[in-house]
């Protein structure tokens, strides 16, 4: 019979990994975050001080991957641990399911956080400052930390349920799929407030056409992040542009 954690120990567990890095070293890099995250639970679930010395010993060898993605591996470690308490499993599922996803939900950890969702919600906060103001920090803070708290939250409740099954359940995420278009997004954020700078600061328009100018700077930064997700040569948005400067200094707008 599988030993049932209280609901209270298993959310000071999930509270306890958002510091998986306080502890962080060279030798165990993020064991000890990962001790002292899963402590209320196997303090509750081994009574007996052997066993419990036992399970501590084996989450204090060397662990480390992505701070987000390991709340996965939190919840699906007390699924395993339940059930090395009931005597259903042996210690070793614990440490295999450890060792196998730590590394590759390293890699699409960072490959989705760090490398796509940061930067696109970056360029989107810098492209509302001239709108927003200060309040485009606020965007900033409050999307990028909505977006990895909630995969935080998803993550560890899959792990506690499923186990190994969590594997699957990523893969219906498709987060290099996303990953990629976050990257879209990140480049024709920063296009269109590249646009949008040069046509404000750079090119003076006569009268009334500045503010037509800025439209036409920001349509073309949409219309950047549309063709590049229908992956459109990025040499072809250059050669648009350049076109539409030249047509305009043509014309004799500026």
């Amino acid at each position: 019979m599988v030993v049932t954690l209280p609901k209270l120990t298993v959310w000071r567990c999930f509270w306890r990994s958002l510091f998986l890095q306080a502890g962080f070293s060279t030798e165990g890099m993020q064991s000890l975050g990962l001790a002292y995250a899963l402590s209320p639970a196997l303090l509750a679930l081994y009574p007996d001080p052997e066993r419990r010395q036992a399970a501590f010993k084996r989450h204090l060898t060397p662990f480390n991957t992505h701070p987000y993605v390991a709340a996965g591996i939190v919840g699906g470690i007390l699924f395993h641990e339940q059930r090395v308490a009931a005597g259903a499993q042996p210690a070793e599922s614990v440490e295999r399911f450890k060792a196998t996803l730590m590394g590759p939900l390293a890699a699409l950890g960072d490959s989705f956080f760090w490398l796509s969702l940061r930067p696109a919600v970056g360029a989107l906060s810098v492209v509302l400052v001239p709108l927003w103001g200060v309040w485009a920090v606020a965007f900033y803070v409050a999307a990028y930390n909505l977006v990895h708290l909630t995969a935080r939250g998803w993550l560890f409740r899959a792990g506690l349920s499923m186990g190994d099954a969590l594997v699957g359940q990523l893969k219906g995420w498709r987060l290099p799929v996303w990953g990629n278009r976050l990257r879209v997004v990140s480049a024709g954020a920063a296009g269109g407030l590249a646009a949008w700078l040069a046509v404000k600061f750079g090119v003076h328009a006569r009268g009334w056409l500045e503010p037509l100018l800025d439209v036409i700077a920001l349509a073309f930064g949409v219309l950047a992040v549309f063709l590049l997700s229908r992956r459109v040569s990025r040499y072809l948005l250059l050669y648009l542009a350049a076109f539409v400067v030249l047509a305009l200094a043509v014309t004799g707008v500026v």
